[in-house]
């Protein structure tokens, strides 16, 4: 996968088949500590501990559609060329949470790509499943919330092509917000 975006995509959707119900998607980018980080936890049925033991296995895998699973190995060998690694911490009946660490200015490092569509995407089409994302620069963040859209867009199919394009839009202009330091638009939140 040439871009982190698919990688967030693939382990959303993961978790999605595993029966998860909320999937938070947080991305951290701190230029100060040369470190992006993308965390993607669910509220699944977790891993028994020999699966842990083997997730970066590409022939280990909970799917039973197929017999192979690239995404975390391909996730983890993309964060070890950018000087990072990956931690999944998983327990049966307590869900799943997979960090990926890349030093931020690392030459090697995978671009993020479009975010912005992929949680549109994921927003789309799996309506049933609740989505938080976060998005952190510095000191700066945005967030989305499909429980706070549900209930703000009331009678809304959160399956509707037009909804899932004006989200994409509305991530995307928040995130160049964010990028360029403007807290004007953002829900900013300050650690103090």
């Amino acid at each position: 996968m040439r871009e982190l975006s698919l990688h967030i995509l693939d382990l959303a959707e993961n978790a999605v088949t595993a029966g998860a119900r909320l999937v938070a998607i947080t991305v951290e980018e701190s230029a100060a500590a040369d470190r992006l980080t993308i965390r993607v936890a669910d509220d699944g049925p977790g891993l028994p501990e020999e699966k842990l033991r083997r997730l970066e296995d590409p022939f280990v895998t909970t799917r039973t559609t197929r017999r192979v699973g690239l995404g975390l190995s391909l996730l983890a060998a993309a964060a070890r060329r950018a000087g990072g690694g990956v931690e999944v911490r998983s327990a049966p009946g307590a869900g799943t949470e997979v960090t990926a660490v890349f030093r931020l200015g690392h030459i090697d490092r995978a671009p993020i790509g479009d975010v912005a569509a992929t949680i549109a995407a994921l927003i789309a089409g799996y309506p049933a499943v609740d989505f938080v994302y976060r998005h952190r620069i510095e000191e700066r963040e945005i967030a989305l919330d499909t429980r706070e859209l549900r209930t703000a867009a009331e009678g809304v199919d959160p399956a509707d092509p037009a909804l899932a394009e004006g989200i994409a839009r509305w991530l995307r202009e928040e995130l160049e917000r964010l990028a360029r330091g403007g807290k004007e638009g953002c829900d900013a939140q300050d650690d103090r």
